[in-house]
């Protein structure tokens, strides 16, 4: 239960990275989920990818807003700052904070109802902006928390528990992370956590928004016959675009690829994404070509997962504003309410 500490005591044999932290360390309070639920096998794909980036928890904050998987965040990162909003509100608290002190790494968590249902405008003016975050959806299909009702990504056709047939048609957040304007954009499976840490950790050092979709049984309520979101339907119906690997900086190696095999995306802090491309002739720099293989694929009833689409030169938020370098919290008097005559300078401009 969430009320109970994990013991603080850690084996001497674990393995620590260079700031002297074992995976422990990024962890938080015990999970209060249903065992099984792929949300926990999200936080430990969160743990694992942010020990391995060697991230200061401290550095992190984490915001989330009501749901199943916005109770994850008490799950992992104990020491880093954390919020919980009301239902659909994250990202324009998350956007405050993070126009406030942009010196913190951002970590949005939603669920398929907290972002697709009554936070969709907010999740849309999040993407279009480019709030510099990483926005992981955990996706059942279900509201969970209220006993399993079809979210706005159930599929059509999709069978509850009870056998209820949901005849809406879906809202894919992947796609419209796309038409928004996200600049880096996923989708992975909960199971699948070779695949799924690269992803965050390409998330976590991508500046702009960054957006995973993370399909996530719920073994309570869409783990059965006839759920398109259960762990046998997703591992069926798998299309992997590439195989992702995360390299920290290093001096840049000149090499020739062949098309169909490696190609290397710098990001603007000189870490590097490395992708194997399974798919023949996939390009996840194309943003028009994404939207059409993510479409031709769902046609044919298959969920594709991998690196759909990053834009490197992306601008984040506080570049479209040309806010200053300095976080605004840090900002004083002085340079806050510069005077009479620099607002008359102002006015001056508008006549």
């Amino acid at each position: 239960m969430t009320y109970l500490a994990k013991p603080k005591l850690h084996h001497p044999t674990l393995p620590a990275n260079s700031l002297g932290f074992t995976r422990r360390d990024y962890e938080g309070k015990i999970s209060t989920l249903c065992a099984g639920c792929g949300h926990d096998s999200i936080s430990a794909a969160l743990v694992q990818a942010c020990w391995e980036l060697e991230i200061e928890p401290h550095r992190v904050a984490k915001l989330s807003g009501i749901g199943c998987s916005s109770k994850t965040p008490d799950y992992f990162l104990g020491a880093s700052h954390g919020f919980n909003t009301v239902h659909g509100r994250m990202p324009s608290v998350l956007t405050g904070a993070n126009l406030a002190n942009r010196e913190l790494l951002y970590l949005g968590v939603s669920g398929d109802g907290d972002s697709a249902s009554i936070g969709l405008g907010q999740f849309a003016h999040a993407m279009r902006r480019g709030v510099n975050m990483t926005y992981i959806v955990e996706n059942n299909g279900v509201y969970g928390l209220t006993k399993g009702q079809f979210s706005a990504t159930a599929d059509q056709g999709s069978k509850s528990k009870r056998g209820v047939v949901n005849t809406d048609s879906p809202i894919d957040l992947v796609s419209l992370a796309l038409q928004l304007g996200a600049s880096y954009v996923a989708r992975s499976f909960s199971g699948d956590k070779e695949q799924l840490v690269p992803l965050m950790k390409g998330a976590l050092r991508h500046r702009g928004a960054a957006f995973i979709d993370v399909i996530s049984p719920c073994v309570a309520f869409n783990n059965h016959p006839g759920s398109t979101k259960s762990y046998e339907y997703v591992r069926a119906h798998n299309e992997a675009v590439n195989r992702l690997d995360f390299m920290p900086r290093r001096d840049a190696i000149l090499a020739t690829y062949a098309p169909g095999e490696v190609i290397e995306v710098t990001q603007h802090d000189g870490s590097v994404l490395r992708l194997r491309k399974l798919a023949d002739g996939y390009d996840p720099g194309d943003r028009l070509a994404a939207m059409n293989h993510i479409m031709a694929h769902e046609a044919r009833g298959e969920i594709l997962t991998g690196l759909l689409y990053v834009n490197c030169d992306a601008e984040d938020l506080h570049g479209h504003l040309k806010t200053v370098a300095v976080p605004l919290n840090r900002l004083g008097e002085a340079e806050l309410c510069p005077g009479a005559a620099v607002l008359a300078a102002l006015n001056a401009e508008l006549v």
